[in-house]
């Protein structure tokens, strides 16, 4: 333990000294949630890396939302603790791969999910989060035609909600895929006064028995807010690390033990002290791809 403290302790002088701020996902491990200054979902994480006044940003997540901070704060030095923490969704969409269906749909606004690389972002209308996708494409009028990519699980949920067709992208989170309705079914039969929380990567069939489909930040606020004291979360397991720590009289039960982003888990405290000690693993981004992303970012960022 001693060990560990005396990590902590050179973090928090070395981020004094450097005028840093560490940012980290809900699904980062406890240790990375413990010692960041701010941990949010996408979209608190997009908004404080466009409001921190620190010189450096240390973004404890993975590499795409690294790059949105990048795009949204050029003017900041953003060091992404392990450059190996990337995502598989945001990888099933390449630039070229967008620009040919764009093709095919000349009329179309793109709405890209966060979850892509900043290339992508580039060459879209509009940026989205899980928690204001229903939101972003309610702002499309309604007689232009939508692509959005690349997740189509979420892009379905949003049709469901939106009462919009959309052009979707095969993509998908494999962490989310692993979630199945059949283990949240049984689960229910165990706990019958749990409520079910699912993420809007889900499946159709696990988004379909929830009783609320929410992104990690709108999870946490609602787990806040209920009076209800036992709750099964269809999502990545670090989140709840979180919600045990805010709501100690409550009960959380995973919809499924290994439903668990191995990406999330590569950065650790050692990681962070390295990041602030070598400032390696800079994020950076020519200025045409960062202009033209910022566009479809600050877009999602207006809409109250």
């Amino acid at each position: 333990m001693s060990g560990k403290l005396n990590i902590i302790d050179k973090i928090l002088k070395l981020k004094k000294e450097k005028n840093a701020v560490i940012l980290a996902h809900n699904y980062q491990i406890g240790e990375v949630q413990d010692i960041a200054d701010f941990v949010g979902d996408s979209l608190q994480l997009s908004i404080e890396a466009s409001k921190t006044k620190a010189e450096m940003i240390i973004f404890c997540g993975v590499h795409f939302m690294a790059e949105t901070a990048k795009i949204i704060s050029p003017e900041r030095k953003v060091i992404i603790p392990d450059a190996n923490a990337g995502c598989p969704m945001a990888d099933m969409i390449t630039a070229k791969e967008l620009k040919a269906l764009k093709q095919k749909h000349p009329d179309a606004s793109v709405v890209c999910y966060v979850n892509t690389s900043a290339e992508v972002k580039a060459i879209s209308d509009i940026c989205c989060t899980s928690s204001n996708a229903v939101k972003v494409v309610s702002s499309i009028p309604a007689d232009r035609e939508i692509i959005f990519v690349p997740d189509k699980y979420l892009g379905s949920y949003v049709s469901s909600q939106t009462n919009r067709k959309m052009i979707l992208w095969n993509g998908y989170c494999p962490t989310h895929m692993l979630i199945n309705s059949k283990n949240i079914i049984e689960l229910k039969k165990e706990h019958l006064e749990a409520l079910v929380l699912v993420h809007p990567e889900c499946r159709t069939d696990v988004v379909e028995i929830a009783d609320r489909v929410l992104s990690t930040g709108q999870m946490l606020a609602f787990v806040r807010q209920s009076d209800s004291r036992e709750f099964i979360i269809g999502t990545e397991i670090g989140i709840l690390h979180r919600m045990r720590k805010e709501n100690p009289e409550k009960t959380f039960y995973p919809a499924l033990n290994h439903a668990v982003c191995p990406n999330m888990k590569l950065i650790n405290t050692e990681k962070i002290l390295w990041a602030l000690e070598e400032e390696k693993d800079e994020v950076t981004l020519p200025e045409e791809i960062i202009k033209n992303a910022r566009l479809a970012i600050e877009r999602m960022l207006e809409l109250k």
